[in-house]
């Protein structure tokens, strides 16, 4: 079984409240410190499919909606700060590309591709394709994820 599938199954677990003896914890946290998986959001969505599943880190406050992919390096995370605290919510059907970062309160529409290596600080709508740093946001893409979100539930 891949550490990848072992995290998620133990996360859900944690997720559900079925961990009176708190093994799954235990498991969760032992990801975390031997993979860099940090998934410590409660607020994920069904179908999550992490590709490369190494240095992964998920504020405890970000949402991730249904069918979202996440390769290796990849960051949600909280800002803090006057401007843009808070911590992303992504929408369905995104697909984030490694290393990319996304910080702070913002919004990630559907069926969204944010390319590798890309930095998001600000709100991208649905149907689009993001890329660079400063990230420049490609839309009216109604095909911007097909080919890449795998294991759509």
């Amino acid at each position: 079984m891949s550490h990848a599938l072992r995290c998620m199954y133990a996360y859900r677990k944690v997720q559900q409240g079925r961990d009176p003896l708190g093994w799954f914890h235990f498991v969760k946290g032992r990801m975390a410190e031997k993979f860099g998986l940090e998934l410590n959001s409660s607020q994920i969505g069904r179908g999550l499919y992490l590709g490369h599943p190494y240095n992964i880190s998920v504020s405890e406050s970000a949402v991730i909606g249904e069918n979202c992919n996440l390769n290796k390096g990849v960051s949600i995370g909280a800002a803090d700060g006057k401007a843009g605290s808070g911590a992303p919510v992504l929408g369905n059907r995104v697909w984030v590309g490694a290393n990319a970062v996304l910080s702070g309160q913002i919004t990630i529409g559907d069926n969204v591709l944010i390319a590798p290596n890309t930095y998001i600080n600000m709100d991208v709508p649905s149907n689009s394709i993001v890329i660079g740093n400063p990230a420049k946001i490609i839309t009216d893409r109604l095909d911007a994820t097909e080919g890449y979100i795998n294991h759509v539930r």
